[in-house]
This record gives C-alpha cells, structure tokens and sequence, in this order.
C-alpha cells in the first residue's frame, strides 16, 4: 500500500500555470504507475495524465495534452502535474492515483488515492 498527499492547489487566472505535488509514503514508490484525475461539480473523474513507475512512459487525456506535463521523482517520493494555460474547464479537484502496473486510464484501475486539492481558474 502507498498514502498519498496532494499539494499545490489554488486559484490561478486563465494562462497561467500551477505545479501540483504528491507525496507518497512507503518503500515501493517507484513499483507504481502514478495518475492524476480531476473531478469537476457535476461531472465524473476524468483521467489527466500517468507516468510509468521509472518514469520513461507517460499518457495524457486529451484536453490537457500539449499544456500539462506529468513527472515524478522516485528519490523523493513525489510525484508532480505541471500545468500550464491553464483555462477556466480546468477547475477541479484534482486527484494523484497509484496503479500497480502501466497503461490505466479508468479510476477504477487506481487501488490508491489521495485527497485531492482545489485548482481554481478565473477567467
């Protein structure tokens, strides 16, 4: 098992950037595929981006593809979600997920999750 915290939410104006942050705890860190999902009132989980346990595979939804940028660093337990232009439809609670192996996109593939942290974009 990994616990999971996000950090790094916010309010941002529209075109600006936010750098999300998950700490993970436990010795296994870089066995799983880490994702971010977001969740907006009204909508289901959607599927942001992964990146594989070394960190060499990566996957974007494709509303955030060319925009945000997924990595992870396995000496510090963390993964992060850099996201830039941000736009006002990517106000969410953003969620970081653990898989135990690559290529999930479905919520329901991510055993593990944190809490979530608040973006807000203003227009």
């Amino acid at each position: 098992q990994v616990q999971l915290v996000e950090s790094g939410g916010g309010l941002v104006q529209a075109g600006g950037s936010l750098r999300l942050s998950c700490a993970a705890s436990g010795r296994t860190f870089s066995s799983y595929t880490m994702g971010w999902f977001r969740q907006a009132p009204g909508k289901e989980r959607e599927f942001v981006a992964s990146i594989s346990g070394g960190g060499r595979y990566t996957d974007y939804g494709n509303s955030v593809k060319g925009r945000f940028i997924i990595s992870r660093d396995n000496n510090k337990n963390t993964a992060y979600l850099q996201a830039n232009s941000l736009k006002p439809e990517d106000t969410a609670v953003y969620y970081c997920a653990a898989a135990p192996d690559w290529g999930r996109r479905s919520p329901s593939g991510y055993p593990e999750w944190g809490q979530g942290t608040q973006v807000t974009v203003s227009s």
